[in-house]
Order: structure tokens, then C-alpha cells, then sequence
């Protein structure tokens, strides 16, 4: 199972919804779903150099931090709703992923993060014995 946390995710919420504005800027967005033995997990990180990223695995929680450079010069800015600087996200993974095997893709400003399922979490038939099994054992 996949969690996400952001503690001041609900505040924000709350406040924009008082207030009518966006209390902090949307920063990495993301999309997650399963896909039959691994979860996928979607950052949209457009204007990214792909070697500010950084994965981190501390027991359960993953950490992904980018950076956006600041423009800086002698321009005269008219619009600015991109986020800049650095930025992180963190999911809390659960005890049922492997996070041994993570894999990840930058492409297209898009990071994808591949998780599969840990092996003990997997399904698995256990065989159901009868009493003719034992005896044919023990007979043999």
C-alpha cells in the first residue's frame, strides 16, 4: 500500500477554502496507481535539470527533492506561477512494497517512480492436505 503525507496539505486546503486563494503553490504534482506487481508513482517536474532530483528510502518513507534554478537577471518578470527553488514530496511507503527495488525514470519533465510489491506480500496457494495424503506418507 502506497500513503501519502503532507501535514500541511489539510491546512492549506482548509485555508484556501476560507480564504478564496491558494495558500502555498501546487509543487509536484502527482499521479499513483497499481499496475499488476508494482505501484506507480508520477511527478510532473517540468524545468527540472534531471541531476537536482533526489531519491531518498529511510525505512518507509520516501523523499523526493528537485530544483527549479530562480531566474535571475535584469528582466522585468510579468507572470511568475511556476515554483522555484528547491521543493520535496514525501510518501510513506507500506511494509508490503519493496523498497530494495525501486526504480526511477525522468522523461518529458515527468519522473516515474516504479515500486513493486515485496514478495512476502504477494498471494500465495498453500495446499490443503487430507487424511488419505497423511497415509499415503506414511505408508510410502
Amino acid at each position: 500500500m502506497l500513503m501519502r503525507t503532507d501535514p500541511f496539505r489539510e491546512l492549506d486546503r482548509l485555508t484556501q477554502q476560507v480564504l478564496g486563494t491558494s495558500a502555498r503553490p501546487a509543487v509536484m504534482a502527482m499521479d499513483a496507481w497499481r499496475s499488476g506487481d508494482e505501484f506507480v508513482v508520477e511527478f510532473d517536474l517540468p524545468g527540472v535539470d534531471p541531476s537536482t532530483v533526489e531519491l531518498d528510502v529511510e525505512r518507509n518513507v520516501l523523499t523526493v527533492r528537485a530544483h527549479r534554478p530562480v531566474t535571475e537577471g535584469t528582466e522585468e518578470m510579468i507572470a511568475a506561477e511556476r515554483p522555484r527553488g528547491v521543493f520535496s514530496r514525501q510518501l510513506i511507503l507500506g511494509d508490503n512494497l519493496d523498497t530494495e527495488h525501486i526504480s526511477a525514470n525522468y522523461a518529458g519533465g515527468v519522473l516515474t517512480l516504479r515500486v513493486p510489491v515485496a514478495e512476502k506480500a504477494k498471494p500465495r496457494r498453500i495446499a490443503v492436505r487430507t487424511a488419505e495424503d497423511r497415509q499415503q506418507a506414511i505408508g510410502a
